[in-house]
């Protein structure tokens, strides 16, 4: 894709949502950790299910190692694999407050670290809380990525390195999300909303959808109409 496109493309995602953020409900670096991490193999909209009711009870690692592995576990059965997730969850807290004093760390290789944080979730830190150029790359990213041809990768890694080095520096902070909404909502894994994608002369998809056809309205004959008003034919 030439250059031109790239920036093209993310001028007018740009446009139609200037100030793009995460559909996960959160009020801290802490809840925004946890949120991420719970929502690997589920819906955003489980996820703040589950912490609508978990924050106002536990949302600092304090909180939530003194709740415990089984304390935790009845607030986030809406979400996918909640059992190995709140194992994680309370050894994350564990460990944040036995190496980084409670806090969240700005560093990748201690956000990796900690239980149930993988490159995904450390990048979409790094860039919320603490500014960074990161991109991570979810399935709704690798989809678009590679569709339009902003980013054509095999592998997450490929696309997030790509997207890196080639989408221009005044849309890397915000090119996540940019990409994951348009991913979620337009750009769908099955019939993508090609006809009403603000980005399809762009694109380089080549089996773009078309629109769906008309209903054609079927006539009676006169005859027949003039008898299903109550009326005979003259």
């Amino acid at each position: 894709m030439h250059p031109a496109t790239r920036r093209a493309i993310y001028r007018r995602l740009q446009a139609a949502n200037p100030a793009p953020t995460t559909e996960l409900q959160y009020s801290s670096p802490f809840e925004l950790l946890v949120a991420v991490m719970l929502s690997a193999h589920t819906t955003d909209r489980s996820v703040n299910a589950a912490t609508r009711n978990l924050f106002p009870v536990a949302n600092t690692p304090a909180a939530i190692v003194a709740l415990g592995i089984e304390g935790v576990k009845p607030y986030i059965k809406s979400v996918g694999l909640y059992n190995t997730k709140a194992k994680n969850l309370v050894g994350l807290a564990q460990q944040l407050i036995e190496r980084h004093g409670g806090e969240v760390p700005d560093d990748r290789a201690a956000l990796e670290a900690l239980p149930g944080v993988g490159r995904k979730t450390a990048s979409i830190i790094l860039n919320m809380v603490f500014g960074e150029m990161e991109i991570a790359v979810d399935t709704h990213i690798f989809r678009v990525a590679n569709r339009t041809g902003l980013a054509p990768g095999k592998t997450p890694r490929e696309v997030e390195n790509a997207l890196i080095a080639n989408t221009p520096r005044e849309f890397r902070k915000d090119a996540h999300h940019w990409l994951i909404l348009h991913g979620r909502y337009v750009c769908t894994a099955r019939a993508p909303k090609c006809p009403t994608c603000i980005i399809r002369d762009l694109c380089e998809y080549k089996h773009k959808t078309k629109p769906a056809p008309r209903a054609t309205v079927r006539r009676l004959p006169l005859p027949t109409r003039l008898r299903s008003r109550g009326r005979a034919p003259a």
